[in-house]
């Protein structure tokens, strides 16, 4: 199973879970996380999200964040799908699983994963809301979320 999928259909959390874990015994801790689509944000109503990417260099950099996790924390495997296209509010977005012999982990190399999607990964996302169409920004608060991993 590859370690990175970026594609515009959805995906089967439960599915992808099992396709990591079934027949091992030697993870003690699957850790998930499965983003959706608000239907707020910035206090504007948002009818739909799209996401565009560039092919090729979104996934080598996908690939480089899943290699920073292994070499962090102990993982026995690690996931990471993230879709592109037009999406209405309640669908995924994005799923991350991390496994580890311990949670911990885990936990952290989920987190890391996630915040590290959140800055570096190259998506632009334009969001369809009741005042038109809006480029979303970087925020400051995502960027604080990634610095606390430099120390």
């Amino acid at each position: 199973m590859t370690r990175v999928s970026v594609q515009q259909s959805d995906f089967d959390p439960g599915a992808e879970l099992a396709a990591l874990t079934d027949g091992r015994t030697d993870i003690g801790a699957a850790v998930s996380f499965v983003g959706l689509v608000r239907d707020i944000h910035g206090g504007d109503t948002v009818s739909a999200l799209t996401l565009d990417h560039y092919p090729g260099m979104t996934e080598r950099e996908l690939e480089k964040i899943a290699d920073e996790a292994g070499n962090r924390w102990k993982l026995d495997g690690i996931r990471i799908v993230h879709r592109f296209g037009r999406m209405a509010p309640g669908e995924r977005i994005v799923l991350v699983i991390a496994l580890s012999a311990h949670r911990r982990d885990a936990f952290e190399a989920c987190d890391f994963v996630m915040d590290f999607l959140k800055t570096r990964a190259p998506f632009w996302k334009r969001e369809e809301t009741q005042n038109g169409e809006k480029w979303v920004s970087a925020k400051a608060s995502d960027d604080a979320d990634a610095n606390r991993w430099n120390s």
